[in-house]
């Protein structure tokens, strides 16, 4: 039976327009299909994605070396994707790992460093208050600082970045959202809302969160997704050019494990801080849950506790005002993205980011294109095979 295209990815996300774009380099009859941004959150009766945003930490440093070296490919192409782009989508401010002395986090975090190449520096108390004053971190506590290849990137502009670099490469970008995935004649039938059907030789699944939704695959894959509550702090100007040395930041100390961004300009052109990190957790079942999710300002509770954070943290920092977004987070059990076939020949699956995976969506991406270019991973340097689990 004949095919309208080679290879379609379903989820026009992180993962996805980096998988599309590294498809359409190296084979034709390539299509992307995943909606634009909606311009009305509350009344879209579609899908979201959590890229709808200007912050994302970007940085090797992570105590787990398969997600560090994900994250140093990445960031490695960042420069190639901006420059045949024309999209500006990383600062490099450096990022900053601070946690209790002593603990294995912090030198697990230091040997991957060291095994990458990644020159990082070792901070004491006195070391973080002379370097970073803006800042009054709990006693008891080193860091481990990156300054270079570090920092943070636009979720939303390198998804822009990805998807017109797939386009110029020969991809089709078909705006719109998958409804059912299936095999069928030894070819993959794609259904989308918009009434659309399109069959592909190979499909690869890259709906981030909402791949969990029914009839994508054969078997729903075996991974949690957890709402989450981000707290932006609108900071004067005067404000953000006081931080402008602030780097990316990710704290854990007794009560506190959470991610802080510097004041980023945002498209309604005022400086906001970002601070995420739930103290909770809240799943979501299923794809009519995450939309109901999504439309909400998350939750109070969380921006309490992260607002006293702040408070404690950046003690001279007067917000002029304080919202909240929501977003979710896709665990799977292995800890790692799930990259590999289902049940069925046809469909294949990238999913599962661990809440972290935004700086290494280029290099997740191209494994996922190299799953269907070669029909799996070769040794590509990693621990883990990136194989998925199903329900």
């Amino acid at each position: 039976m004949a095919v309208d295209f080679k290879y379609i990815v379903v989820g026009r996300g992180l993962m996805g327009a980096a998988a599309a774009r590294h498809l359409a380099r190296q084979a034709d009859g390539v299509a992307v299909i995943g909606p634009d941004e909606p311009d009305d959150r509350k009344a879209h009766q579609g899908v979201f994605a959590s890229h709808y945003d200007e912050g994302r930490i970007t940085r090797t440093i992570d105590p787990d070396r398969n997600w560090a070296l994900l994250a140093n490919r990445s960031i490695d192409r960042y420069g190639e994707i901006a420059r045949d782009s024309g999209i500006d989508f990383y600062r490099e401010v450096g990022c900053v790992v601070v946690a209790p002395t002593g603990g294995d986090y912090l030198e697990k975090t230091r040997q991957a460093a060291v095994s990458l190449g990644v020159e990082t520096s070792l901070l004491d108390e006195a070391g973080l208050k002379a370097a970073f004053p803006f800042f009054a971190f709990p006693d008891g506590g080193t860091g481990v600082f990156e300054a270079r290849g570090a920092g943070h990137i636009s979720p939303r502009k390198l998804v822009k970045a990805q998807s017109l670099l797939a386009e110029k490469a020969g991809a089709t970008v078909i705006r719109d959202h998958v409804v059912s995935i299936r095999s069928e004649g030894g070819s993959a039938v794609v259904e989308t809302s918009g009434g659309r059907t399109y069959r592909g030789e190979k499909v690869l699944l890259a709906a981030g969160g909402f791949s969990i939704a029914e009839n994508l695959l054969p078997r729903p894959v075996a991974m949690t997704v957890y709402a989450r509550t981000v707290t932006l702090f609108e900071v004067s100007d005067a404000d953000a050019a006081r931080l402008a040395a602030m780097p990316s930041l990710i704290l854990r100390a007794p009560g506190i494990d959470i991610y802080l961004l510097p004041p980023i300009r945002y498209p309604d052109g005022k400086f906001y801080l970002k601070i995420g990190g739930d103290p909770d957790d809240l799943a979501l079942s299923d794809d009519t849950e995450m939309r109901a999710w999504f439309k909400t300002e998350g939750r109070d509770t969380v921006r309490a506790h992260l607002k006293r954070i702040v408070e404690g943290l950046v003690p001279d920092m007067v917000p002029l005002s304080i919202s909240t977004a929501a977003c979710v987070v896709s665990h799977p059990e292995s800890g790692y993205p799930m990259i590999g076939y289902s049940s069925s020949p046809e469909i294949s699956v990238l999913t599962g980011c661990a809440g972290t995976s935004a700086k290494s969506s280029d290099e997740i991406g191209r494994l996922g294109a190299e799953l269907l270019l070669s029909g799996g991973i070769s040794e590509q340097g990693y621990s883990t095979d990136f194989t998925p689990q199903f329900r």
